[in-house]
């Protein structure tokens, strides 16, 4: 069991990176967005094909030409995809739109989860994403899998967008949240799933800080197992 990785995963919206930027702040742990690095991958395929679209198999035949990394901000990790900072870039709807299909596709998954497994590091790791827990890191010593209604995880992306500068109205969030839950859950590589042994926690009706002290709790008891 690797004593050092915190795996959170889940759906989309359900808060896994503030939970987890938080978390590895208490416990100075590294920060990795997986997230991040799928939506830089779609965002190269994005430009890449430079037709309002991402060409999947030209994509898949680029990857080495790809390279991603992250630095530390003044207020939130920054993402830089061939040296060029990406933070804002990645959150742009056309990436929603497109990145569940990236991710689908095995190449890309193979690609990054060899990044994400050379990023770990000695002093400990808290890592979220859909598939962490079950492919990235399946030892980990601490798995959590968020969820939360439909309902609620449209309203906060709507809510995250507004306050990032992001015009889409609520239906249109909607909409595609539905979309990406059903992309992610459906695919045949690395669907999203709760690993047999992570926590799972309903997010719903709880605030930030009641999630967190959650997580929090039983990441130290388990770690504290783990170190005896």
């Amino acid at each position: 069991m690797n004593k050092k990785i915190i795996a959170i995963d889940g759906y989309a919206a359900t808060g896994k990176s503030t939970q987890a930027k938080r978390l590895a702040k208490v416990l100075n742990f590294t920060y990795i967005d997986t997230g991040a690095m799928y939506r830089a991958v779609t965002l190269f395929g994005f430009n890449q094909a430079a037709k309002g679209s991402v060409d999947l198999n030209l994509l898949n035949e680029s990857l080495n030409q790809i390279t991603i990394r992250f630095e530390e901000g003044a207020e939130e990790q920054q993402t830089f995809l061939n040296d060029a900072n990406v933070t804002k870039a990645i959150r742009d709807p056309k990436i929603n739109q497109y990145v569940s299909q990236v991710a689908s596709q095995e190449a890309v998954r193979t690609f990054l989860t060899e990044q994400q497994q050379l990023l770990v590091a000695d002093k400990g790791v808290v890592m979220d994403g859909r598939d962490i827990g079950t492919v990235v890191f399946p030892h980990a010593a601490c798995k959590f899998f968020l969820t939360a209604s439909v309902e609620v995880r449209a309203k906060r992306r709507y809510l995250e967008q507004r306050e990032a500068g992001v015009e889409e109205s609520l239906d249109e969030v909607l909409f595609n949240v539905k979309a990406r839950d059903d992309q992610d859950a459906s695919r045949a590589i690395a669907p999203l799933q709760k690993a047999k042994d992570a926590i799972e926690i309903d997010v719903s009706n709880l605030t930030l800080e009641q999630v967190f002290d959650e997580l929090y709790a039983y990441a130290v008891q388990k770690l504290e197992i783990g170190l005896q």
